[in-house]
């Protein structure tokens, strides 16, 4: 009997299936390490893939010859593009392999929303090394209207992107060449930029006191250097005057004090953003970006700016901020009837700043490659272009006579009387032998001589 159960125990006994699949071996070291060599590769390739598109180099390949744009008003503000005009320059052997240029447009909302500040700048990638020009918005230019400042262009051609690529275009006449990229800044992005970086140290060399109800601007800032917020940092690129009744008496700058009052803040601005600790806000920077600028680089490409001056080690000392060359003018206006003050870029000058400074070609520009603006003494315009747009300012200004005033005696004529009860202003150059004092000008030249000459042809413009 025990036998017999003994022999029932050592039996196999049938194999059931339970549907589960039977367990492979697990795997060895050197296939585990294999697997785990093929993710990390996995996972630095999609790192590389990222980066590189987060990154991307600008392209600064020209398809086509910028054109004019036009307002359908022809004889007002624009019309067809002359046969005669300049075509800026748009490609050539760049002085290095990396070297780009962008037309910087400030618009303040405002005040009109006219391109009040215009800068023009260059990035030598290659060799870390950033010029950046003011353009004056009093700047005279080619233009087919009658009051010819560079600030008019923009809400002449009716803004938007039409405004953007006339202003644009100007400023490649004024230059010879086109600049590769453009960017539109709304005022209030300068304050959101400031903010995000969590404010920027400046030096504030005025105590500014300046109230205009008519724009809703108060700007009340004291001297000294110290933290601004956004706010503060506004009302100090804005401010190039003093209210009259001031307690802190009656300051003024003008347009070129605030230029480089502006030019000294953009560096301070620039050294903050460039720290360290800020390359964790470039989120809220480009979020900025999006909301409140204008621009036809991509948003890759505008961090592969910021990365190549980070790692490229890009030094204040390597930043130069320069403004256009320029002398002052007046020149009759018939809307006005008339003289306005402009400012006259001075060509030779700002020839060798094209050349030896902005320019990102290595064949030099000549004179008359640029549209550079001057006044005959006669009172027309002329251009090194050799072509005006506006015709009638090119002919000598019909200045209306003023009638006498009877309490004042003597005639008049535009404006200015030649009574002689006026202070003795000394004699007419010419009208004596003797030998003229030094504070005295030699005998003016014929009427179709240009202003400033320095020589029979070009005007003395630098």
């Amino acid at each position: 009997m025990q036998r017999e159960n003994k022999k029932r125990t050592t039996e196999r006994r049938p194999v059931v299936k339970t549907g589960k699949k039977k367990k492979s071996n697990p795997l060895n070291r050197q296939e585990k390490e294999l697997v785990a060599a093929a993710i990390v590769l996995s996972v630095v390739l999609v790192v590389m893939i990222g980066y590189k598109s987060l990154f991307v180099r600008p392209d600064i390949g020209k398809d086509d010859t910028p054109q004019r744009p036009t307002t359908g008003q022809e004889g007002s503000a624009g019309g067809p593009e002359s046969s005669e005009s300049l075509i800026p320059r748009v490609d050539g052997e760049r002085k290095s392999k990396d070297y780009y240029t962008v037309l910087v447009l400030g618009r303040d909302t405002g005040g009109g929303g006219n391109t009040d500040t215009i800068l023009l700048a260059s990035y030598d990638v290659t060799n870390q090394k950033v010029a950046v020009m003011s353009i004056p918005r009093d700047i005279m230019v080619n233009v087919s209207w009658d009051v010819k400042k560079i600030n008019s262009v923009y809400n002449a051609y009716g803004g938007g992107d039409n405004g953007i690529n006339a202003v644009r275009r100007e400023v490649s006449q004024l230059v010879g060449f086109e600049p590769d990229f453009q960017v539109v800044v709304e005022w209030n992005a300068v304050q959101r930029i400031v903010d995000a970086l969590g404010g920027v140290y400046f030096d504030v060399p005025y105590n500014m006191d300046y109230h205009d109800p008519l724009q809703d601007l108060v700007i009340e800032q004291t001297k000294g250097y110290r933290l601004l917020t956004g706010t503060d940092a506004m009302q100090v690129i804005r401010w190039r005057m003093n209210d009259k009744d001031s307690p802190y008496g009656y300051t003024k700058i003008g347009d070129s004090g605030r230029m480089k009052l502006q030019q000294d803040f953009l560096k301070a601005l620039i050294e903050q953003a460039m720290q360290p600790a800020n390359v964790l806000k470039i989120g809220e920077i480009v979020q900025v970006f999006k909301e409140s600028v204008q621009t036809d680089l991509e948003l890759p490409e505008i961090l592969w700016f910021g990365k190549a001056a980070v790692s490229g080690g890009l030094k204040m000392r390597n930043v130069e901020f320069i403004t256009m060359p320029y002398t002052a003018a007046e020149v009759w206006s018939r809307s006005y009837n008339q003289k306005l003050d402009y400012l006259l870029p001075r060509a030779y000058d700002l020839l060798t700043v094209v050349n030896d400074t902005i320019s990102p070609f290595v064949d030099p520009f000549g004179l008359d490659d640029l549209d550079i603006m001057y006044v005959n003494y006669d009172g027309s315009v002329s251009s090194t272009s050799g072509h005006v747009e506006d015709a009638q300012a090119a002919l000598p200004p019909e200045i209306p006579v003023i009638e006498p005033d009877p309490e004042i005696g003597g005639e008049q004529t535009g404006g200015e009387t030649t009574d002689p009860t006026l202070p003795d202003i000394g004699e007419e150059p010419g009208t004596t032998e003797e030998p003229l004092p030094e504070t005295q000008e030699p005998d003016a030249p014929e009427a179709d001589t240009p202003i400033y000459p320095e020589s029979a042809e070009m005007p003395d413009l630098g």
